[in-house]
């Protein structure tokens, strides 16, 4: 069983920064990537960024020079570092993190997201 819990969300004003934490625990034997999503109300869940464990990363168009994704992986955290916030950038945010557990199956877990609210 793999758990994975969000942290760091809150509420802030427009062009403040939060940094969000993404946990994994448990039956881990390898992580290959944890990805960073989010779903505003009324829409799609999108991907706002990912890391796989090689190194690679990947944001989307519209957090740019904003946002920065990294990864702890001793400690099995990725974080989404979130400056100069926008009120467009409201939304719950999730982490995704897919791997290997110690007996061969590969996973896909889903956190329980955290909400981010960027308001004057």
């Amino acid at each position: 069983q793999v758990q994975v819990v969000e942290s760091g969300g809150g509420l802030v004003q427009p062009g403040e920064s939060l940094r969000l934490s993404c946990a994994a625990s448990g039956n881990i034997a390898s992580i290959y990537a944890m990805d960073w999503y989010r779903q505003a109300p009324g829409n799609e869940r999108e991907l706002v960024a990912f890391l796989t464990a090689s190194g690679t990363t990947k944001t989307r168009d519209s957090v740019k020079g904003r946002f920065t994704i990294s990864r702890d992986n001793a400690k099995q955290t990725s974080y989404l570092q979130m400056n100069s916030l926008k009120p467009e950038d409201t939304a719950v945010y999730y982490c995704n993190a897919r791997g290997v557990d110690p007996s061969g199956p590969s996973f896909s877990v889903w956190g329980q997201g955290t909400e981010v609210t960027v308001s004057s």
